[in-house]
């Protein structure tokens, strides 16, 4: 299980206090392509196009990860090949721009053409080749266009990671924050072409930890991975846009939330499908059995049911 502790294994914290509240009844994630891709692979963060024809996902390798793509043709997925601007060095967490135009992965390239992978420093520890900023690809009508790093107002540290767009520019993400550099949820408004000062977004507890943001691009709610303590798994809650604020992140359950981590979430091309990744178990056929291997796979469940359940107490 490669993928869920790639990134984790730098984000420590304090416990924070448990999610309440009601959990609407869904109906239990299904395996994402299963007849395309491998059951043996450690697969995750499922980026799609706004017509949901292409998808690009980030696959464990055996010295870090390197993203995929996948066409829909005929009704079926093509079978993964590498993306045309991924392949050699450590990269992951692809997020699509609402309209299709540019997609963001974090990375371990250089910053610098011909410099050296990039280190993570983090406590007064370098760790080579280890470190993680964030980079932007534009697609040029029929094909991708060569990779540019983001502006240091985001890429602040070397630890940046799990981007996601809203409609209007603005990126949420994970990166360092505070006089400690702790890890945060991060949010930098997007206007006239350049990202404001990214700021802390205050989502439940103060003390909580919180991953991989799913922004809906009207930004009305935010699917994250969210611990309550330094040794509990993450788990994927929902919290929904208010007046001034957000309302406190709702746990999505344990028929969502069943493997060690729930990581990685993606909104699909309709806005209201989920996409993570976990090494949950495969249920319900012999076929499954595959499966159940201990890599994480990515999974998808429809948010209907809590964004139906927000509509009847927020009309």
């Amino acid at each position: 299980m490669r993928l869920s502790t790639a990134f984790a294994a730098w984000m420590s914290f304090a416990p924070v206090a448990a999610l309440s509240g009601h959990v609407p009844v869904a109906a239990p994630p299904t395996v994402f392509a299963p007849d395309t891709v491998p059951a043996g692979a450690d697969d995750g963060a499922a980026a799609f196009t706004p017509d949901g024809s292409t998808v690009y996902f980030m696959r464990g390798t055996d010295d870090g990860s390197t993203l995929m793509e996948s066409h829909r043709r005929d009704g079926r997925w093509s079978p993964p090949t590498v993306a045309p601007f991924s392949g050699h060095w450590h990269d992951l967490d692809p997020a699509m721009a609402p309209d299709g135009s540019f997609l963001l992965f974090a990375s371990n390239r250089p910053a610098t053409p011909g410099g050296p992978p990039l280190d993570a420093i983090h406590a007064g520890k370098r760790h080579v080749g280890q470190g993680m900023n964030l980079w932007r690809v534009d697609w040029r009508g029929d094909h991708w266009g060569a990779p540019v790093r983001l502006p240091d107002v985001v890429n602040r540290c070397s630890l940046i990671a799990s981007p996601s767009i809203a409609a209007d520019g603005s990126l949420y993400f994970i990166g360092c924050a505070g006089p400690r550099g702790d890890f945060a949820l991060l949010h930098s408004p997007y206007r006239d072409g350049r990202y404001a000062t990214p700021r802390v977004v205050a989502l439940g507890d103060a003390d909580a930890t919180i991953r991989d943001p799913a922004i809906a691009p009207d930004g009305s709610f935010i699917v994250v991975s969210i611990k309550h303590a330094a040794q509990q798994p993450y788990r994927l809650a929902i919290a929904f846009r208010t007046a001034d604020s957000w309302s406190a992140p709702q746990d999505l359950g344990d028929a969502v939330n069943g493997g060690k981590e729930s990581m990685g979430a993606q909104l699909g091309p309709d806005h209201h499908t989920l996409y993570f990744y976990s090494d949950r178990a495969a249920a319900g056929t012999q076929a499954s059995a595959a499966w159940n291997n201990g890599h994480d796979h990515i999974w998808q469940v429809s948010l209907a049911p809590w964004l139906d359940a927000n509509r009847r107490i927020n009309p």
